[in-house]
Order: structure tokens, then sequence, then C-alpha cells
């Protein structure tokens, strides 16, 4: 193993943060970590000094030079103008797939699911993530959920490599394509279309949300489980959580140059300054960062002496269990406990093994795809109208058919409320008008909705956006209404 150290850069946090990132450089380095830290400001001070990215410019510098990021967690201020650090870091730096390991400790740690080992992928950049909300009128606001191909190709096939190297035997995709058909439906596609090139590998799919209702109740069914960012969010907190707990889960940012480790959990600012917090969540996304940095040696040590140290009994006040545990301790008391053991192993629960650790950064060639024939062939005009009879509204509306288009439908929150609507339906003040060409599905021209707005325009009607509707190679780039 190469005696070089490894410039890295270390972010100390708010809240418990300073306390559980002095307690996993303590750990590490009794484990022989070759590091050089480099140590960064982020979160809540910077906030307050107007920048809402939460961290300095010449912090930048930093992460860009050394590509590794340890990341105490951080509190954002209450209020709007603040942005999510990690959104910003992960899409700055390109750190496209999160990988967070929940693993159960039984008995040492109480969970129902003994056996549990399941790996979470998760799509880091795209998804609601990208952040694009608007408030549209007085009653309705939206989120734009992006889902792109080179996106879903990325983290799919992150995952599938994942599981390769690391011996796993089955990847299993959650997503919710009987609803979102278009987004949810292309990152199923590619999956499938992935999945294929992967023949000793097992595949499946679920339907997030009845996949969600198994994980939480039989996690041992699964073993990597890749998904879209929203889901996989909210899904690796949920696995960590039965696991044992979310105070001791880890997690990777991976990107094709920059890495960013960090524990799951918050800043915890009640109980930071107390030497209560326990910094296991912190310290295994340290190990990774040891592999990650070409250290298993370092990494095999730091995580066996972990095990040993919960299969001894000695736990912080999170994880302690009268009858099982054997004394609590702080913060400070736990680090010291950890780095006497190194170089033990545990007896009874299963010893890791890096010595054969692979890299965790891959790769991605992205296919190639000739363009499609793409045709306009109608316009979804989205309009600001306060009265809520969609039968008053569209008889107005129709008195704009002309130049090629004519009024299809006026749905309220996807649900078609004209014409033939129910009168039961409950309209907010946010109205789409489809609009298609006259002609059937015959392509028209940009210049007729222009017109189109125009003429709205003039009529005092108050439009918010537009979308355009494509036909791609001949297939409908757009879902019809409900009900429609």
């Amino acid at each position: 193993m190469s005696s070089k150290l490894v410039p890295i850069t270390v972010a100390h946090g708010d809240g418990i943060g300073p306390e559980i990132m002095a307690a996993t450089l303590q750990i590490i380095n009794a484990g022989g970590a070759r590091i050089a830290p480099e140590t960064i400001e982020i979160g809540e001070k910077v906030f307050l000094r107007g920048i809402s990215a939460g961290i300095e410019p010449s912090a930048w510098e930093s992460l860009r030079r050394t590509k590794v990021f340890l990341k105490a967690p951080i509190t954002t201020p209450q209020g709007g103008g603040f942005k999510s650090l990690n959104v910003t870091t992960r899409k700055s730096l390109g750190l496209y797939a999160n990988v967070r390991p929940c693993v159960s400790y039984y008995p040492y740690v109480d969970t129902k699911h003994p056996v549990m080992d399941v790996v979470i992928v998760r799509e880091n950049e795209e998804d609601l993530y990208a952040g694009i909300e608007h408030r549209q009128t007085d009653e309705v606001t939206q989120c734009l959920k992006l889902i792109s191909r080179p996106g879903s190709e990325k983290i799919v096939r992150y995952a599938f490599e994942y599981a390769r190297r690391n011996s796993r035997k089955k990847v299993t995709c959650f997503s919710k394509d009987n609803i979102m058909k278009i987004t949810d439906g292309l990152f199923h596609k590619i999956f499938d279309e992935i999945g294929a090139e992967y023949t000793d590998l097992e595949k499946e799919h679920w339907i997030v949300d009845i996949g969600a209702a198994k994980l939480a109740d039989s996690p041992e069914v699964f073993d990597v489980i890749v998904m879209e960012n929203l889901y996989g969010d909210i899904l690796s907190d949920v696995a960590a959580q039965i696991a044992g707990s979310v105070g001791l889960a880890g997690s990777a940012n991976i990107g094709s140059s920059c890495a960013m480790f960090e524990a799951i959990h918050g800043s915890a600012p009640r109980r930071a300054g107390q030497n209560l917090a326990n910094p296991s969540g912190l310290l295994h996304g340290a190990i990774l960062m040891l592999v990650h940095i070409g250290q298993p040696d370092v990494a095999e040590l730091v995580h066996n002496a972990w095990l040993k140290t919960i299969e001894d009994g000695i736990h912080t006040y999170d994880i302690f269990q009268e009858g099982v545990s054997k004394q609590k301790v702080g913060t400070k008391e736990f680090a010291d406990a950890v780095s006497a053991r190194m170089g033990q192993k545990p007896e009874k629960l299963k010893t890791v093994s890096y010595s054969k650790a692979p890299s965790q950064t891959m790769t991605n060639v992205l296919r190639e795809y000739p363009p499609a024939k793409k045709e306009l062939i109608g316009v979804d005009v989205f309009i600001h109208w306060r009265d809520r009879d969609p039968v008053a509204l569209g008889k107005k509306i129709e008195t704009f058919n002309g130049n090629g288009l004519e009024l299809l439908l006026i749905s309220n929150r996807g649900q078609k409320v004209y014409p033939g609507g129910f009168e039961e339906t409950f309209c907010t003040d946010h109205w789409r008008l489809r609009f298609k060409s006259i002609h059937h599905d015959d392509p028209i021209k940009h210049e007729q909705v222009i017109d189109l707005l125009d003429r709205l325009l003039k009529g005092g009607y108050d439009f918010i956006k537009i979308e355009n509707l494509y036909t791609f190679d001949g297939v409908k780039g757009f879902v019809s209404a409900q009900g429609e």
C-alpha cells in the first residue's frame, strides 16, 4: 500500500457536526489513515453571511483540487432564500450516484430485521431535486420533475456495476410508472435496457409504493435497489431506520472525478455540545471514503474495530438497550473505545473485508441515439382564471379557435373538466387549455402558437406558461388528461 498522504477536504459542519467529525478523524487516524485534511467552513455561519449556497466561493478551490470531501452535517437557517448545500455540491461536482448501505447489527442494535443487508443507489442530480419551482396563481404552485435519458443511464449502470463489483446478486428498480408514464416510464425503460446487458444478475421492478411496503416489511428479499432522487432520499432513510438507526448510516456521493462522504442524518442542534452524539454515521461515511481513496486496509481495520465495539456493548445513548448494552458512553468515549480496539475483529457479527474492494468510481459511456423526428401538433396553454365554472370558461375559450388550432379540452390539476366534465370535480384557479391541430395530428407551426397566445392576451386571459405538444417519430410526447 502507498504511504503517500491523500489530500481530502474536511468540513466540521454545525450542531453535533464538530463533535462527530473530531471523533471520526480520531478513529480513522488510529487506524492509520494516510490523509492530509484541508479544512473549509460550510453551513449556518456561511448562510448567515449572506451566501445562499452555504459555502464560500474559495472553498470550491479545495474541493476541486482534492476531489474528496468528508462532510459533517450542517444546519440550514429557516426561511426562504437558502439553497440546499448538499444538492448544490452534488450537482456542481457531478456527484450523480448516492450509495447508502443499510445493514442490521442484531442483537446488539435493536431491529425487527436481523439479516438485513440492502444497498440503495439513488440518482442524485435531477428529478424534483432540480429545484425548479414556481408560484403560478393565487392558489397553485408547481415543481418540475425532470428525468433525463443520460441521467437515468448513468445511475442505472452504476447500480448494476456496483452489484457486480461487490458480489451482489440482484438489482431492483423502484418507480411509479403506472402514473408518471413518461418520466418514471423512461427510468423503468432504461433499467430494462441496461439490465439486459447484465445476464449474471437478477433484475426486478416494483411500483414504488408497494416496493416501499415490502422494503419495510421484508428487506431481506432485496439486495441493491436503484431509484430516482426523491424516492431514494425517502426510502434510504426508511431502510437505515429499520436496519437499526438512521444515526448509524453513512453514504457516498460518487461522480466521475469527485466524491463526497457523509452521515445521512442531520445536525441535531439540540444535542450539540453535550458529548452525546453517535459518530457512527459519519464514521461509516469515512470508511466508504477510505475504500474510495485506495486505503481498503485502513477501512477494514476501522470497520472491524467498530463492529467489535458494538459487539462488546459499548454504546451511545441512541442505541443503548438495557440487558444488551454493557456501557453507555459519550461521543469522545465511544471514539476512544473504537480506537482501542484497532486490529481486533468481531466474534459474532460478520467480519468485513475490504482487501479486494474495487474502486467505487465508474466510467460512464453514454449511448448515442439518432435524433427523433420531432413534430409540433398542439399546445397546452396554462391560464390563471378565478371563476371556478369550467363550462363558462370552455364556451369562452372556444371562441379563440382558428388559424389551424382548436380547443380539445380543458383540465384542472390534470383532470378533464370540459367538455363533458363532472360538476362534482373541484377546480382551482389554474387551468390547462389543450389546443390541437384542426387536422387531427398534422404538424403546426410555432407562429400559430404565438398567434393563439396573442389572441388570448388581447381577450384578457393571463397565460402563465405553455407546453408544446410534440410527437417523436410519430409517438406522442405527452399524456392524456385524466378522464380524457
